[in-house]
């Protein structure tokens, strides 16, 4: 909830300073927290960890895409893509970088007694819960993969 009055504050504030990217991205989260609040089986609150998991897919779909873009020569809509990613990013918790991540997978698989690549379901899903909105799930996979293989 504390995400949607955020949204809200920073929107006024890019609808006067005629800011178009931050009003295009943050229209976007808006739109998500609507539906995420209003779609079938939501008590219309929504969790912070679910705020965090709607910001981390807003920011996946828009990588995904930006990609898809450079692949196409299309610079121009992957920079509106990028543009976007900048401002939502903005909502989520701080990203670890490598070697953090290395150290707290560490300390996982040496909890699960992970010895080879096939031991990767059981330190992801311990990894998943623990680095939620701190680590993308593609990094911390590759991560886990590099450290058993």
């Amino acid at each position: 909830m504390q995400l949607e009055k955020q949204v809200m504050e920073q929107l006024k504030a890019a609808m006067l300073a005629k800011d178009e990217v931050a009003l295009r991205s943050l229209r976007a989260i808006k739109a998500a927290i609507l539906l995420a609040k209003t779609s079938e089986g939501a008590s219309g609150d929504i969790k912070e960890e679910d705020e965090i998991k709607l910001l981390q897919k807003l920011v996946k779909q828009r990588k995904d895409s930006a990609e898809i873009f450079h692949q196409q020569h299309r610079e121009d809509l992957a920079k509106k893509e990028e543009e976007e990613i900048a401002v939502i990013e903005k909502f989520l918790p701080k990203q670890l970088d490598t070697e953090e991540l290395k150290t707290i997978l560490k300390d996982i698989i040496a909890q699960v007694g992970a010895q080879s690549s096939a031991d990767l379901g059981k330190v992801m899903g311990v990894a998943t819960k623990q680095l939620a909105g701190k680590a993308d799930g593609k990094t911390i996979s590759a991560t886990v993969k590099e450290m058993l293989g």
